[in-house]
């Protein structure tokens, strides 16, 4: 079976490189651009803060760019490990006025940097090891980043029906968790791992994950979701 094309002809490692090279002006042009609008424009930090999430999920549209053939393809998370190192040096000696503790933080405070943000750069590297272009890795970060992205924006400004397990909710928060879940899902299976497309499948664990970020408490919740993803992609 032919290898598939590479960019520039090049070598499969260097084609590798530069996708991850892509990855790095995507991801690292998001909180300037936030930060602006944070500074200029008015946005609500929470805004903020949930388009980042929602951006950095969709990390993985640049997935089926990467080639297999050597390890190379594992640099795809490379970006998330920057991150990681990044997201511990801000959280403990970062400035109050710094861009990512403006953007990527509920309060200011840096410290939240080190909680569910942290959480969510480590789940991304291990989507992107160990369950590398397979469905669970692939709609572990479709429900973190879309599902968890649009629920706080929804249900802060639009709830109305609250409800509160271990942290006060809302239910129209949990409908836009659940459809964000599972359309964001619908979209990213089918064009990473279109083998494993499964509307039913991906509508039951949109389901439970829904009911999960919905009883849990704040910030863990981003451990939670990815677990169940995985946990019930391996028994369904």
């Amino acid at each position: 079976m032919p290898s598939e094309p590479t960019f520039f002809s090049l070598p499969i490692v260097w084609h590798n490189a530069l996708v991850t090279l892509l990855t790095f002006v995507y991801v690292f042009s998001i909180p300037p651009l936030m930060d602006y609008l944070v500074t200029n424009h008015g946005l609500p930090r929470d805004i903020s803060r949930k388009i980042t999430h929602i951006c950095a999920g969709s990390t993985i549209i640049f997935l089926p760019l990467f080639h297999e053939g050597d390890w190379s393809h594992y640099l795809n998370i490379t970006v998330f490990a920057v991150w990681t190192l990044l997201l511990i040096q801000k959280g403990l000696f970062a400035a109050e006025d710094d861009q990512a503790v403006k953007t990527m933080t509920r309060t200011g405070d840096k410290r939240e940097l080190l909680k569910g943000t942290l959480y969510f750069v480590v789940v991304a590297m291990i989507c992107g090891t160990l369950y590398y272009k397979q469905f669970a890795g692939v709609l572990a970060m479709a429900v973190l980043g879309w599902g968890d992205g649009l629920a706080p924006i929804v249900g802060t400004r639009m709830g109305r029906i609250k409800y509160k397990i271990l942290s006060e909710k809302s239910v129209e928060g949990s409908l836009a968790f659940f459809f964000g879940s599972f359309l964001a899902g619908l979209i990213f299976v089918k064009l990473i791992v279109p083998e494993a497309y499964d509307p039913v499948k991906i509508g039951i664990i949109a389901l439970v994950c829904t009911l999960i970020e919905g009883a849990s408490p704040k910030e863990v919740d981003n451990l939670l979701i990815p677990a169940a993803v995985i946990g019930l992609a391996s028994v369904l």
